[in-house]
């Protein structure tokens, strides 16, 4: 479920093992759990950081197909659910079986305090998705929104960065709500200017301008790519070939499968979708399979190659966590693989699974 509530933020595997890993897997050994189990269920539900929108592969899809990218969202949207809760479900039996203690139960009061502490993060969420999925904004503009509203509530609610990091609240504990209110409104007007050009504000400026431009570099190059392969009529070729061997939909499907499973082993997912989406989308189109659908097939092919070696890019992340080599983290991870084998089985040949949601939101006009 963390790892669920993150990947609709972060948009990357790798940094929601990161994220959710460093603290869960020390966390669950704590509290009784064998490390194996807690670093192959993390290095698998982290592939969730792909599929749960926003997504930067879905992005890269959408880039190199000229798709919808609040489409390609919204189509992953219960596929995410639907995987999240498959692994929930054997981790919730797997627990039973190996007797592994649960934790006590803290009470409403405390789950209150938790939601009421961690509320203006979990904001953050519903301003990204719903804006989309709502028709408000486009996923350009919905990040341009999330981000202004993420500088602010880490700068000055949650004061873990910038000019008042560590400055409490309230400073003195019989202070009256009239006097807090004037003491951080002040702190707030004075402090606003020296935010911007804090080192801690530079930092994270200079950190997402990196990842920016390495996106930005990987569209343009995405559709550098698809524009020369449809100018040299490469794809029209290579579906004439695939389109003369007579396959069904539902056999072409299986070969796309086995295609993206034996890249996944070799090469990083933007890669694969630069060279297979502009490859594979004018067949599936001529053999009659959705666009959307097609997209999110690639989508789970790429979270299965998340952790399969030798290019595994979440097994490296748990492996750094752990301090275990890729063999240690590969063995871990390999029993949870085959409820992704499972899902993505269901994800192929139940198109509604993904399909639902986006022709629902045409339905009622809200793109």
């Amino acid at each position: 479920l963390a790892c669920m509530i993150f990947a609709a933020v972060s948009g990357s595997s790798p940094a929601t093992v990161a994220a959710i890993g460093s603290i869960v897997i020390a966390g669950m050994v704590k509290a009784g759990y064998p490390e194996e189990l807690a670093a192959g269920v993390i290095t698998n539900a982290g592939t969730l950081g792909i599929l749960i929108p926003p997504s930067i592969v879905m992005l890269v899809y959408a880039a190199a197909t000229e798709e919808s990218a609040a489409r390609l969202f919204m189509a992953g949207f219960l596929p995410g659910l639907l995987m999240g809760t498959m692994l929930m479900i054997v981790i919730y039996v797997v627990a039973r079986i190996k007797k592994l203690p649960p934790q006590p139960w803290q009470g409403f009061g405390n789950l209150a305090k938790s939601f009421a502490s961690a509320f203006w993060g979990l904001m953050l969420i519903f301003i990204v998705l719903g804006s989309i999925y709502g028709g408000i904004c486009s996923p350009t503009e919905a990040a341009a929104i999330s981000a202004v509203y993420a500088y602010f509530v880490a700068i000055f609610v949650y004061r873990d960065m910038g000019p008042l990091k560590g400055v409490p609240w309230r400073q003195n504990p019989d202070d009256s709500i009239g006097r807090i209110i004037f003491h951080n409104v002040s702190q707030l007007l004075l402090a606003l200017p020296r935010s911007i050009v804090h080192p801690d504000t530079r930092k994270v400026f200079r950190d997402a301008s990196k990842v920016s431009i390495m996106l930005l570099f990987i569209i343009g190059n995405a559709m550098l790519f698809a524009h020369v392969l449809t100018s040299e009529r490469i794809p029209h070729h290579i579906a004439e070939i695939i389109v003369g061997w007579g396959l069904p939909s539902w056999g072409f499907l299986i070969v796309v499968n086995l295609l993206l499973l034996a890249a996944g082993n070799f090469m990083e997912p933007s890669a694969i979708l630069l060279i297979m989406a502009p490859i594979l989308f004018p067949i599936a189109v001529k053999l009659g399979i959705d666009p959307i659908h097609l997209g999110v097939i690639m989508v789970v092919n790429m979270e299965i190659g998340m952790i399969t070696p030798p290019v595994g890019l979440n097994l490296f992340v748990t492996a750094g966590i752990t301090g275990h080599n890729i063999t240690w983290v590969l063995r871990a991870a390999l029993p949870w693989l085959l409820i992704l084998l499972t899902f993505l089985a269901l994800i192929t040949y139940i198109p509604q699974i993904s399909l639902f949601l986006p022709e629902y939101i045409d339905h009622l006009k809200g793109y």
